[in-house]
């Protein structure tokens, strides 16, 4: 039966609803814009300083606590070398082509040395999104599952870039939502339903984590299978910066368990991979997978700051970073008080509540000198806005000291009953 000739499956409406989410967003994002905190342009200065270009202003510089570049990796010498090695070596950035036809060799000595590094079978891919595109319709078709189609369970609070494809999905099997890390609920489904998939965040953009060993009791008891996108936990955790998920699970992935992460972030380079068990994974994956057998691969630069990067993680320095990080989130502690504070993970928020003071809040911020992320619906609850800062091992004492000043001069009263 051709494609064409296939019965339509309908998806519920509810499942994406831009239209209604654009109309209650639009005149948020555009106060955000006006502020001058959101859509800024800048170049990277030493450290976490950037120098920023603003429309009818000179160039400034602040510090940044907007990237999530969680161990200062992403301007370290030898990841920009590394970059720059590899576009010299191919004489090109780009080959345009899907990957089932070309690769450039560089890929596959990454994807090699990821797999050793993270003990698994790595694949890679220009952006996390992308790998999580490739990855949620091959699980609902039941191909991961022995041909049993899974009921897909999403965490409410994992990452836009999973939640964006439930219409997809439930074109494929049954999609539900439950509540953040609620096990209770994943559970009972687990006991309703023959095979169950569940998909979450290793570790939140917005704070806090997946319980990765509750989750795992629950796979040994039901068969549960896993999709973590741990895109903030790489690098963070494990002798080898396996990432948060990676690190607590030992052995192989088994064929339950995918992980995605990112290259980007505390891995320090460019682009998104994914963490296979089994060689039969990794076969559907390259043949079937959308951003494999329809797109390209990462630029050549990316592949060659992320081989860089790799090199490092099998250094001291990782273990020097990861410690430092450590010290920098203490000293943020104990200056700012956040609901995750003593947490190991590396992002804290400030919730204000109202998003066009918490826009204001970033703008007072900006002018003393630190940039900091206004977070707002649709990245969080309407009446749940605040401030997002990103404490990194790079950031120095003094720079800690300083944007915790400013937080306070911004936010005085909310600070009062924050935590």
């Amino acid at each position: 039966m051709s494609l064409s000739e296939a019965t339509p499956r309908s998806v519920a409406p509810s499942m994406r609803n831009t239209a209604r989410l654009i109309d209650r967003a639009r005149p948020h994002f555009e106060a955000a814009h006006h502020a001058g905190v959101m859509g800024v342009f800048g170049r990277s200065l030493g450290g976490r300083r950037v120098e920023l270009h603003t429309s009818g202003q000179s160039p400034h510089e602040v510090v940044d606590f907007v990237r999530c570049a969680y161990l200062g990796l992403d301007n370290h010498p030898a990841i920009v070398a590394g970059a720059i090695a590899a576009i010299e070596k191919y004489g090109a950035v780009h080959w345009s082509c899907a990957r089932t036809r070309l690769n450039f060799g560089l890929i596959g000595d990454l994807e090699d040395d990821l797999s050793d590094l993270f003990d698994a079978r790595v694949i890679t891919y220009s952006t996390v999104l992308a790998a999580n595109m490739s990855a949620l319709p091959l699980l609902a078709s039941g191909h991961l599952t022995a041909g049993q189609k899974p009921l897909m369970v999403f965490d409410r609070l994992a990452h836009a870039t999973l939640a964006f494809h439930k219409p997809v999905v439930a074109a494929e099997t049954t999609v539900t939502t439950i509540a953040h890390n609620d096990l209770d609920a994943l559970e009972t489904l687990c006991r309703q339903h023959p095979t169950v998939a569940y998909i979450c965040d290793g570790v939140y953009s917005m704070g806090g984590a997946a319980p990765i060993s509750a989750l795992l009791e629950l796979q040994a008891r039901y068969g549960l299978f896993l999709y973590v996108d741990d895109a903030h936990g790489i690098s963070l955790h494990g002798a080898r910066g396996q990432g948060f998920a990676r690190a607590q699970i030992p052995g192989g992935l088994g064929s339950r368990t995918l992980i995605a992460a990112s290259l980007g972030k505390g891995f320090g380079a460019s682009g998104g991979l994914i963490m296979l068990g089994t060689p039969e994974q990794e076969s559907l994956f390259r043949s079937f997978a959308v951003a494999h057998a329809f797109s390209a691969s990462p630029n050549l630069a990316a592949v060659g700051a992320a081989l860089a990067s790799a090199r490092l993680h099998r250094t001291p320095e990782l273990a020097h970073l990861q410690n430092a990080l450590k010290v920098r989130l203490a000293h943020f502690d104990a200056l700012v008080p956040t609901a995750q504070a003593g947490q190991p993970l590396p992002i804290r928020t400030i919730r204000v509540g109202d998003a066009y003071d918490a826009i204001e809040a970033a703008r007072v911020i900006l002018e003393r000198g630190a940039y900091v992320s206004a977070i707002f619906f649709p990245t969080v609850a309407q009446g749940e806005a605040g401030l997002r800062l990103c404490p990194t091992a790079a950031h120095t004492v003094d720079e800690l000291e300083a944007v915790a000043d400013a937080v306070r001069a911004a936010l005085a009263p909310q600070l009062q009953t924050t935590a």
